[in-house]
């Protein structure tokens, strides 16, 4: 998946690599210089059984004699500052390569992710925590940005600490080398197997971690709900404990963990004992030459700790692993996608179900609804909490797929399942009764489906909104910061500024979902004779509690357990003894008492 997501930051990443790896190989060089002075100048050994110091020494001009040698003894020195200046060049490079090219990985993963989670599904976002969502696309692409810039890159310097250190220990004494080996091998092995069988510790972190971030969120994005409910200490209670949770889980790891640290730094101790020993026993024995012995024990000081390390590294990949399992969670989630052959055709707005059921899981939530709507007409949805309602708008907008045999929904006769769902989706405008304002301007949330409009433009749909007044008395007019989802404007505000939006893009059908709620009786009527002189021929759906908001529609129909009770145009609705009429009567008795009680 990390691979495929830029051609031109894996080939940076790879020559990052390869520049490590040169710059490790310096690194083994330098010990060299210290066995051959010592060896070679020093002591006078010959000088054929080590090529690589020697060779350079004579590429400078420098006889492969001990005499020579013992001359230029200064040519040493050039070769440590040309070996270590090199080295340190081709850090440079990898330090400024790896950089770019993990960065550039990491840049398209969250582009990638954010991308295909807009592509995703409406029933997968609700099905899955907003605060969780976050957190994968932060927290968990975060700790893979480590791994790659961190921690895969310490595997390939480890391997290649361990590979170019043991090519040049063999060569110096192979019972030595068989020792170090053996117990690097068995602190590599412990390493792999503890964090192997621990792996799974890691997931309930994470997972925990994107509870508290959920409910952190909820309680943010639900201040106004906490602050009016004196719900703050219940709040508070509610963070903490999710916050145990995710400490108690810590704890554990860091349990686990340190007993890896503890075992770990005995065998990395009881390592470096032995081959202290074991070395000295063979140079006093003439086993190996005192130079041998210094370089000995320098390359096995350099890999013990990248070694070590590695137990670290595979600890972090644990957790990389987990996240990386995260995301490849959201990006296999299968996307949204059009049907063959979908098709953009104009809409002009006659709708019709046919004998439409759906269900949200096992619970059955439309039970064979029929009804049709002409296209320019205006169909009033009432109904009880769950009947059904906002369904059929969901339904309608194409954010749930009916399944086979469950009814058919046509649009000007046409399956909409064979529209493509932006264009479908563009083609109908809906009104929520909680509406989502972006944390912009008025005037950019007005415009925000079709950006590009006029001023004008924007006051004349706010104008059909009955927002316009309330706008423009703002400090800052149009121009005013609404905050994070609208907390600056009331709530019949935000709905009319909704509604403002939905107004300006003029589609061919519009959905008022209870969006109307929040506004007065006098402003709801001006609102619906503003908006059917400028709607004119389009197709209007009012979902509404209110018997005021539907008193225009042509038709309406009553829901009942998924089920339409009643349909007809209000007047004929109110001669009838149905649900319609008793509700009327209802909220006529109602607001009689109201209008009683203010006088």
């Amino acid at each position: 998946m990390l691979w495929n997501v830029s051609d031109g930051s894996r080939a940076l990443y790879s020559a990052a690599v390869l520049f490590m790896l040169i710059s490790v190989f310096c690194g083994f060089l330098l010990p060299q210089v210290v066995r051959f002075v010592v060896d070679n100048v020093v002591r006078g050994l010959p000088v054929y059984d080590i090529p690589v110091i020697p060779n350079i020494l004579v590429l400078l001009g420098v006889e492969r004699t001990t005499e020579s040698l013992r001359k230029n003894i200064e040519a040493a020195g050039v070769v440590v500052l040309a070996i270590a200046a090199f080295g340190g060049i081709c850090g440079y490079l990898y330090q400024r390569m790896l950089a770019q090219g993990a960065e550039g990985l990491i840049l398209r993963l969250r582009s990638r992710l954010f991308s295909h989670i807009q592509s995703l599904p409406y029933e997968w976002h609700i099905a899955i925590q907003t605060g969780d969502i976050v957190q994968r696309c932060t927290s968990d692409v975060e700790i893979i940005r480590n791994f790659l810039f961190t921690q895969l890159i310490e595997i390939v310097r480890a391997v290649a600490f361990v590979f170019f250190a043991y090519v040049m220990l063999f060569r110096v004494d192979v019972p030595l080398s068989l020792a170090s080996f053996v117990f690097l091998l068995v602190i590599f092995l412990y390493s792999f197997l503890f964090l192997r069988a621990n792996a799974d510790r890691f997931l309930p972190v994470d997972e925990a971690e994107g509870q508290l971030l959920a409910v952190a969120q909820e309680n943010f994005t639900g201040v106004r709900v906490v602050r009016a409910f004196g719900r703050e200490a219940y709040e508070v209670g509610r963070f903490g404990r999710q916050n145990e949770i995710y400490a108690d889980l810590w704890v554990k790891l860091g349990n686990m963990l340190s007993t890896f640290w503890g075992v770990g730094d005995f065998l990395t101790g009881m390592q470096m004992i032995t081959i202290c020993a074991f070395g000295a026993i063979r140079a006093s024995s003439g086993n190996i030459t005192v130079g041998e012995f210094m370089v000995f024990l320098t390359y096995n000081s350099m890999i013990i700790w990248p070694v070590r390390g590695l137990g670290r590294v595979l600890s972090e990949a644990s957790k990389a692993r987990a996240s990386l399992g995260r995301l490849v969670e959201i990006l296999g989630s299968p996307a949204e996608s059009d049907p063959p052959g979908a098709i953009e055709t104009p809409i002009s707005g006659g709708i019709e179900f046919d004998g439409v059921s759906f269900s949200y899981g096992d619970t059955p939530v439309l039970r064979d609804i029929s009804f049709s709507i002409r296209q320019g007409t205006t169909l009033g949805i009432l109904g009880t909490t769950g009947s059904g309602k906002t369904t059929v708008a969901h339904l309608l907008c194409g954010l749930y797929n009916l399944e086979e045999g469950c009814g058919e929904i046509r649009i000007d006769g046409i399956n909409i399942n064979r529209y493509k769902r932006r264009w479908l989706r563009q083609n109908i405008g809906i009104v929520l009764q909680e509406p989502f304002l972006y944390s912009r301007t008025i005037g950019e949330n007005i415009a925000s489906l079709t950006p590009g409009r006029s001023p004008d433009e924007l006051r004349e749909a706010a104008a059909v909104a009955r927002v316009d007044d309330a706008i423009m008395k703002f400090p800052q007019g149009y121009n005013t910061l609404v905050g994070e989802r609208g907390v600056t404007l009331s709530g019949g505000q935000k709905q009319r500024v909704a509604i403002a939006r939905a107004v300006l893009n003029s589609p061919p059908i519009m959905i008022f979902d209870d969006s109307l709620s929040a506004v007065d009786a006098e402003t709801d009527a001006k609102i619906r004779a503003a908006l059917a002189r400028r709607a004119g021929s389009a197709t209007t759906i009012i979902i509404s509690h209110r018997m005021t908001s539907l008193s225009g529609a042509d038709t309406v129909i009553v829901m009942e357990d998924g089920r339409i009770a009643e349909m007809g145009g209000p007047a004929e609705l109110l001669a009838r003894d149905g649900i319609y009429r008793r509700i009327s009567d209802m909220q006529r008795i109602v607001e009689s008492e109201i209008s009683e009680a203010e006088d």
